[in-house]
């Protein structure tokens, strides 16, 4: 198997302050990262926290 089933969890970091890329940026991560095997989950009963 290659791709993960998606039922494990996901740790998401998100970032306080936004960094921006360009549409070039955009393009070559695109490129390398063509198939995005893993599903979209249901939210359930996920939330999100915010560390200080």
């Amino acid at each position: 198997m290659t791709t993960l089933p998606g039922s494990q969890g996901v740790n998401w970091m998100v970032m306080q302050q936004p960094i921006e890329i360009s549409r070039n940026q955009i393009e070559r991560f695109a490129k390398l990262i063509s198939i995005d095997a893993r599903p979209v989950q249901p939210q359930n009963n996920r939330f999100v926290l915010r560390s200080s």
